[in-house]
């Protein structure tokens, strides 16, 4: 039976697990559909990133190993991480030896370390996939230490001689069954509104955006139909103050159906990541996006700018990202159908809903190179 050793970099810096597992969702139904083709596929990743994988199917099988990251705990944490990587690496040395994988595929993120480097060493077909416009610190290490580096977004900064193969990021199905969903421009009707600032929600979409649709013309408010995913903190007053402003309004911490709800929204307004945006692109929708400020190397600013360039998003930087500028953004968009259904055109063209499809085509070549 086929063999493939997937690695998933589960974990994000900064406590956001959620956020990233919700990124990894696309992944999941690539596992669904190499098991369907008769693959064996592994789960290698550390102890923190197990405890997020339960989404994945059961016949995947775990494999836990050592691994650790310079970017936090005290002295002595950073002074035994290499301890914690060698012991990684050589367990996934003798677990690969006794079951050598067909491919390895690395996902990115410090968990991803100990088998890339041993099927580096065993010289196994191997490949990278970046969701992000700017590789992460894993993958920036191994990229010319693999046989294809595989790109969610395009451009992807990549380092110098490395090629790089656009298969798109892999999405959910429910946001594949709703790929190029017909769009209604804005009008004299309900309008839908999308606010979403990853699985948490975002402070400052809470804090600018309803008082920006707030100081919309009366005959726009009138028609709004917000979604509006905010902290679990910031939801009364949220609900709240759309209530007082005669705004109709969802106000939820999690939006289980998000994909119907960006499929019959006019506009989203959202964070950048990979994930967000390949949802807004594959479905085809216009948006306001503001990139997260503190992002290690800024990489939401690249996502955004695929859609962006394409003529089919906005970028507001967070710091310039105030009500007044919202305000006479959202003025603009409302007053312009024709711009609107442009940019929902555009948006849909950058999408590409077969990403699992792309990925696993690529993974092939790699497996066919190698035998050559």
């Amino acid at each position: 039976m086929k063999r493939i050793a997937l690695l998933i970099g589960i974990l994000v810096v900064g406590g956001f697990f959620q956020i990233q597992t919700l990124q990894k969702v696309g992944q999941v139904g690539m596992l669904k559909a190499l098991l369907a083709q008769g693959w064996r596929v592994k789960l290698a990743t550390d102890r923190r990133g197990a405890r997020y994988a339960k989404g994945f199917p059961s016949e995947v099988k775990r494999v836990v190993l050592s691994s650790s990251t310079f970017a936090r705990g005290g002295v002595f944490a950073k002074l035994i991480v290499p301890f914690q990587i060698f012991f990684g690496i050589l367990s996934a040395l003798i677990t690969m030896l006794i079951d050598r994988p067909t491919v390895v595929i690395g996902f990115g993120g410090y968990p991803s370390i100990p088998t890339l480097s041993a099927a580096w060493v065993l010289r196994c077909p191997r490949l990278l996939h970046e969701q992000n416009g700017v590789l992460g610190r894993v993958n920036q290490i191994f990229a010319k230490r693999v046989d294809a580096v595989a790109c969610g977004l395009w451009p992807t900064a990549l380092p110098e001689g490395v090629n790089g193969h656009h298969t798109g990021n892999p999405v959910r199905a429910a946001v594949r069954a709703r790929a190029k969903a017909p769009y209604i421009v804005p009008g004299d009707y309900p309008l839908s509104v999308l606010v979403i600032g990853g699985s948490q929600g975002a402070r400052i979409l809470s804090d600018v955006v309803p008082p920006a649709l707030a100081d919309l013309p009366w005959n726009v408010v009138q028609n709004l139909r917000v979604s509006h995913q905010a902290r679990i903190e910031d939801q009364p007053r949220v609900s709240q103050f759309y209530a007082e402003n005669g705004i109709t309004a969802e106000v939820e911490t999690f939006f289980e159906d998000i994909a119907t709800r960006m499929s019959e929204a006019q506009l989203v307004i959202s964070r950048a990541g990979a994930s967000s945006v390949a949802d807004i692109a594959v479905i085809g929708r216009p948006s306001i996006l503001v990139p997260l400020a503190t992002a290690l190397r800024d990489e939401q600013s690249s996502n955004a700018s695929v859609l962006v360039q394409a003529g089919a998003a906005i970028l507001c930087k967070e710091a310039d990202f105030e009500v007044g500028p919202l305000n006479a953004i959202l003025t603009d968009f409302f007053d312009k159908p024709e711009v609107a259904l442009k940019m929902a055109q555009s948006a849909g063209k950058s999408g590409i809903e077969n990403a699992t499809d792309q990925l696993a085509a690529l993974m092939h070549k790699v497996i066919e190179a190698a035998k050559s």
